[in-house]
C-alpha cells in the first residue's frame, strides 16, 4: 500500500537583498520592478482632476499647483527602504545614548555629541521629506524622534549630575 499523501513540509525562501559578492539579487530587482509597475498602474487607474476649459479656467495659485502635483498623504505607500534608513539611524543614536555596552569594558558607551548629530539628521530628514511621506512613514519618524529626544534629555541630565558629583569630590 503506497502513501499518496502530499508532502506537507515547509518551503525555505531566501529573503536576503544582496548576494555573497555584495550585488543586489535579481529577485529583488524584479520584485521592485513589479511593485513600481503596480504602483504606476494604480496611479493611472485613479481618476485625475477634471481638465479645465479655456473659457472658465481659474487663475492658478501656488496652493492649486501644490495640491495637484503632490499626492495625498494617504495615497503614498509605506516605504520599506525609508523605514530601514530610519531604523538604522535610530539604532545608532540609541547605541550612542548608552543602549549598547562597549565590548571591551562591558560598560554602557555614551557619546552625547554623536547622539545629538544623529537626532539632528533625523530632524533634517523629517523637515526635508515633509509632505512627501506616507502616513505610516511620517508617524514612524515622529515617534522615533520623540523617543530619542526624551532619552537624550534624560541621559544628558544624568551625565551632568554625575559630572557635578565628580567635581564636588575633588
Amino acid at each position: 500500500m503506497s502513501d499518496t499523501k502530499n508532502d506537507e513540509g515547509f518551503k525555505v525562501v531566501d529573503r536576503r537583498l544582496f548576494t555573497e559578492q555584495g550585488e543586489l539579487r535579481t529577485e529583488v530587482l524584479e520584485q521592485e520592478r513589479r511593485e513600481e509597475a503596480a504602483a504606476a498602474k494604480a496611479a493611472a487607474a485613479r481618476p485625475g482632476p477634471a481638465p479645465k476649459s479655456a473659457v472658465n479656467a481659474a487663475p492658478v495659485t501656488g496652493s492649486d499647483t501644490e495640491s495637484e502635483s503632490q499626492p495625498a498623504e494617504e495615497d503614498i505607500p509605506r516605504s520599506r527602504g525609508f523605514e530601514m534608513l530610519v531604523n538604522f539611524m535610530t539604532q545608532n543614536a540609541a547605541a550612542m545614548l548608552g543602549g549598547m555596552a562597549d565590548p571591551r569594558t562591558g560598560q554602557p558607551f555614551v557619546d552625547l555629541e554623536g547622539a545629538r548629530e544623529m537626532i539632528d539628521m533625523l530632524d533634517a530628514l523629517r523637515e526635508k521629506t515633509k509632505g512627501n511621506l506616507g502616513k505610516e512613514d511620517d508617524q514612524l519618524l515622529i515617534e522615533v524622534l520623540g523617543s530619542l529626544k526624551l532619552t537624550f534629555m534624560e541621559v544628558s541630565k544624568a551625565a551632568a549630575e554625575a559630572m557635578a558629583k565628580k567635581a564636588q569630590k575633588k
